[in-house]
């Protein structure tokens, strides 16, 4: 009996590092693929623009939203709030900026959760490809989109983003099982779930709360979603900010600000600070994620009638 148990321990832990390999290796090679895409994309702007060095507020504000982001609070809300707020970027290309610019810090995270936090496999790996499928196809979307679609969308992803951040703040969402993997019609929503996460995010709607949500719902451990969320992320983020680079749908300044204060911030804060009593931060977000999404809202509609003026004048 002793001898079984070590040899069913031991092939365990032996599917376990496969696990990993199979996820991390592609992984390493897409983060490679999306670096090399955005070197030739940033050396072809650099011969009619500026593209280096980033301002100091671009590298801060990729230091405090990457910092936050790998603890649970989420990156693509708060960057949105601070980029209006210093107008640092133009409305449409806000979503392509957050996804290039947040890309590296996101594969970073992955390699580090995906190690740390268990998750089934079976759950792990089609939530991740569902993902990823959500963002091809978004991405091509988004990055066709008018400055009005784009302020509107934004506006009212930011107010889906904000309410969820709510019902979390207010524990009005299920605090989840102990469950490590999902089977069944469970795992065929929590796919479903993903593939839609995955395309939302390309128009600047975070995936880490509303995937937390839907692994709570259906009863798994809340832990388990951090390997799932980062996961999806480090996936579908590459593949969706080369369709934006492809199409120079972003700011280079403002997204090499994001990784750069974004690498270290989240270092600090998955391997050093690990957890905080971040309650207080995230009222002030869901705030400044409100008064965000109204200035994008209002942006929208004053764009939408200045146009039907200028129609009805010709």
């Amino acid at each position: 009996m002793a001898c079984a148990e070590i040899f069913l321990g031991s092939t365990l832990e032996q599917f376990s590092i496969s696990l990993k390999a199979v996820l991390l290796i592609p992984l390493a090679l897409l983060g490679l693929y999306f670096v090399w895409v955005l070197f030739k994309s940033l050396t072809r702007l650099a011969k009619h623009e500026r593209v280096w060095p980033p301002s100091w507020k671009e590298s801060v504000t990729g230091f405090v939203t990457n910092f936050f982001d790998a603890l649970g609070i989420g990156s693509f809300a708060p960057t949105t709030a601070i980029f209006r707020a210093w107008r640092l970027v133009p409305d449409e290309i806000i979503p392509g900026t957050l996804n290039v610019g947040h890309t590296l810090p996101a594969v970073i995270s992955a390699f580090i959760f995906i190690e740390l936090v268990p998750v089934a496999s079976g759950t792990l790996l089609p939530m991740i490809i569902a993902a990823v499928l959500g963002a091809w196809l978004g991405a091509g979307v988004v990055a066709g989109l008018s400055r009005y679609r784009v302020r509107f969308g934004m506006g009212m992803a930011l107010i889906v983003a904000a309410g969820i951040m709510l019902m979390t703040q207010l524990k009005l969402i299920p605090g989840g099982g102990e469950a490590l993997g999902l089977s069944s019609f469970r795992l065929a929503i929590a796919v479903a779930g993903n593939f839609i996460l995955g395309a939302l995010m390309t128009l600047g709607i975070g995936l880490y709360a509303p995937c937390m949500i839907i692994i709570s719902l259906l009863g798994m451990n809340p832990l388990a979603a951090f390997p799932i969320m980062m996961g999806s992320c480090a996936f579908l983020m590459p593949v969706g900010s080369v369709r934006f680079v492809r199409k120079e749908r972003y700011h280079p300044r403002a997204a090499i600000g994001l990784f750069l204060g974004g690498i270290p911030a989240l270092l600090i804060a998955a391997l050093i600070v690990k957890s905080l009593p971040i309650g207080a931060v995230r009222w002030l977000v869901i705030v400044v994620v409100l008064y965000t999404s109204m200035t994008l809202l209002r942006a929208a509609r004053l764009e939408r009638e200045q146009s039907q003026v200028g129609q009805v004048a010709n």
